[in-house]
Parts: structure tokens; C-alpha cells; sequence
């Protein structure tokens, strides 16, 4: 019974590569042109957040 569990790892390494292959036919399609504009704009808007999270995580110095 236990042969049928997918380790840990192996799933998410899994996702992650089925992910990956997506990111890359999303930014071959947009780079063509291919998308529609709805979905240029969810892109553009994903960025934008993607964006503004890294700039939160970002540690700022203080000008003092």
C-alpha cells in the first residue's frame, strides 16, 4: 500500500516542473503577441503584485 504514496519531494518537484513549462509557453505566447488583451492584463497584474511582495520582503535602510 505504501508504494502507492508519491514521496514528498518528488510531487513537488513534479508541480514545479509542470509550472515551469507553462511559465515558458505563457512567455513565448506573449512575447508573439498571441495572448488576448484580458489576459495581458492578468499578466501585467500578476507582475505587479510579484512586484510590490519582493519590494515588502526587500529589507530597507534607514537615510539617516
Amino acid at each position: 500500500m505504501t508504494g502507492d504514496v508519491i514521496p514528498r519531494d518528488q510531487a513537488i518537484a513534479a508541480a514545479r516542473a509542470v509550472l515551469d513549462r507553462a511559465r515558458v509557453r505563457i512567455a513565448r505566447d506573449r512575447a508573439a503577441g498571441r495572448l488576448s488583451p484580458e489576459h495581458e492584463l492578468i499578466c501585467r497584474r500578476l507582475e505587479r503584485e510579484q512586484a510590490r511582495r519582493a519590494a515588502e520582503q526587500t529589507p530597507r535602510r534607514n537615510a539617516a
